[in-house]
């Protein structure tokens, strides 16, 4: 007990620590929504390039935890020094900008969460809330540099973090320049379901997550009418669908139409076992496509 008061960002946000199990079954990524030479397009995870002996070493050094849906994990502009490890769920990470909130990305299994506060020492950049129930590892920044000191090659699976969202964060700066918003809200789905998608035997790909319209729009830099209006239009011909808590495409071919690349994928890629129960279905559910905000238009 004295573990969970001692983690809680917010009192009760962190329920009791669960007990230690292995990662390994749980950080498979979908090669279904990716190509080669589109390295925007490609996710790396912390976990997955972190070698054994670098997980053995977190796993001791670390405390599991199971997180609350709606839970913070972290606030803006707070002075924090936990890190987080993400096992199973889903998280957002946003900002408030004028009372308005700014999506900027969505975090699953394998994921880091507080690298950059490690890293310098700084306040936290943005909120990250918990979308569904979360398990995550959890151990204070200090420990965290000194695991990762222990061998060089393992801080490059941080370096690997940062550089993939470094890419990402060019991808969308790009993408306004022209404006293009059909290609930032591609680009956002395709890291959506590379995350979270659960390819099924018919060639359809669902996502099951509580993300409406409007978090689309927050996190593409739109609004939900703007969302909805390219859903509808011609690149996408019926091919994606967002209803309550559930985002089906009915193939990877219409993302990566949507984002400009109508190449045709390799039908192999995509298949029932491409992606780990544990990573594509945290269970979560919330809210529905109901807005909360006043629209605004791109």
């Amino acid at each position: 007990m004295a573990l969970t008061r001692r983690w809680s960002p917010r009192q009760n946000d962190l329920q009791y620590p669960i007990s230690r199990v292995s990662f390994y079954a749980v950080h498979r990524r979908t090669a279904a929504f990716t190509r080669m030479g589109r390295a925007s397009m490609v996710i790396s995870t912390f976990w997955t390039a972190l070698p054994g002996p670098g997980r053995r070493a977190l796993e001791e050094a670390g405390t599991s935890v199971l997180i609350r849906q709606g839970a913070f994990l972290t606030r803006e502009h707070s002075r924090s020094s936990q890190v987080y490890v993400l096992r199973s769920g889903a998280v957002q990470v946003w900002v408030d900008r004028t009372g308005e909130r700014v999506i900027l990305d969505m975090l699953g299994p394998g994921d880091l969460v507080g690298e950059l506060e490690a890293v310098d020492g700084g306040v936290r950049e943005a909120n990250v809330e918990a979308l569904t129930p979360v398990q995550a590892l959890v151990l204070p920044a200090d420990r965290f540099r000194t695991v990762l000191n222990a061998d060089p090659e393992w801080v490059w699976a941080v370096a690997g973090v940062l550089a993939e969202r470094l890419r990402d964060a060019n991808e969308l700066r790009i993408s306004h320049f022209p404006d293009d918003a059909e290609r930032r809200l591609g680009t956002r789905l395709l890291r959506l379901f590379a995350r979270f998608g659960d390819p099924a035997e018919d060639g359809t790909v669902v996502v099951r997550l509580p993300v409406c319209q409007q978090d689309l729009g927050r996190w593409a830099g739109m609004g939900r009418r703007k969302v909805a209006q390219i859903l509808a239009g011609e690149r996408v011909r019926g091919g994606l669908a967002v209803t309550r808590n559930m985002i089906t495409a009915r193939s990877p071919d219409v993302l990566h139409r949507l984002a400009g690349d109508d190449a045709d994928l390799d039908p192999e890629a995509v298949s029932p076992g491409a992606v780990s129960p544990g990573a594509v279905n945290p269970g979560g559910v919330g809210p529905g496509d109901a807005e909360s905000e006043g629209d605004r238009r791109s």
